[in-house]
């Protein structure tokens, strides 16, 4: 379950500072047309068909990812906005405090509020396991940090896959959550309370129960640094899947104003962006021309 003053307090303090992030993405991506990139979703894809051969691998579009992405948005807005919980948080966790004349009562709101957090569990995997989710992330914090937009960028999906990013553990917490530190410390912060490795295996592998307002993690390792926790109280839940949303929710809003800036600035030029390719071989930048298509909204390839 969501509460509204809860979210709306982390908005508070996220929200200008995404505001800030954007306005210096702006002023530090190597290319003018780089943070677009991030919107329409370029990437490389190897030509495999014969058949298409001649035809460029440097790609836009959603890709089967960004399907997925959206698919997954669906059911993500669904709950966010079916499930806004009557009561503020502080009214809420009073109504849970024990007394034997209530504790009928009190069952009753925890059998809810379990029932509520499985589905945020699938939730909270939609969003910390999505591939476009991660890449917009990567993509903005690279962009922040002066490098360009990266066209070869791939999620490692074992140890034994070869020549990519990183896996989405590394990429989460230490090329996007970490590279906020300095520059951003409150959306760091953010990140850090509500991306837990251990937790999100415990979620992805149906490694946990519940006690009372509780979750046990049955995924804890006496020597491993990351896999610590043996419990976490359903109130610091409430606190990682608020921030959790919010997160999600500022980078649709950043997608937005993305959006917005390129429409405005195409439409200046004749419906014209020019945007810069990074490839591989040799680290060679060749530029291109998109033109903003206002019948269907979008962006496609100008073409000679």
């Amino acid at each position: 379950m969501l509460f509204k003053d809860k979210l709306k307090l982390i908005t508070k303090e996220l929200s200008s500072e995404y505001d800030k992030l954007f306005y210096e993405i702006l002023k530090t991506q190597s290319h003018d047309s780089d943070m677009l990139l991030v919107f329409i979703n370029g990437f490389y894809s190897p030509i495999t068909n014969k058949s298409l051969k001649g035809f460029s691998p440097y790609v836009i579009g959603p890709n089967k990812d960004g399907h997925s992405y959206s698919d997954h948005y669906e059911f993500i807005h669904k709950y966010r906005t079916e499930s806004i919980h009557e009561l503020t948080l502080k009214d809420y966790l009073k109504e849970c405090e024990w007394t034997s004349e209530r504790s009928k009562k009190i069952d009753e709101l925890v059998a809810a509020e379990k029932h509520s957090i499985q589905l945020e569990m699938l939730i909270y995997l939609k969003i910390w396991e999505s591939d476009t989710f991660i890449k917009q992330y990567y993509q903005l914090i690279n962009l922040l940090n002066g490098e360009p937009y990266d066209w070869h960028f791939q999620i490692a999906n074992s140890s034994r896959d070869k020549d990519t990013t990183g896996t989405r553990d590394v990429l989460i917490r230490k090329k996007i959550r970490d590279k906020l530190k300095i520059k951003f410390p409150k959306i760091y912060s953010a990140f850090k309370t509500a991306y837990i490795t251990q937790v999100r295996n415990s979620i992805a592998h149906s490694n946990y129960s519940f006690a009372g307002r509780n979750i046990h993690l049955n995924n804890d390792v006496e020597n491993d640094p990351y896999s610590q926790l043996k419990n976490i109280e359903f109130n610091n839940w409430i606190e990682m899947f608020h921030n959790t949303m919010i997160i999600y929710n500022e980078l649709l809003r950043l997608n937005n104003k993305i959006k917005l800036l390129y429409k405005a600035t195409a439409k200046a030029n004749q419906n014209l962006t020019e945007i810069k390719i990074n490839k591989k071989v040799k680290e060679v930048e060749e530029y291109y021309l998109l033109v903003f298509d206002e019948r269907r909204d979008d962006w496609r390839w100008k073409t000679k």
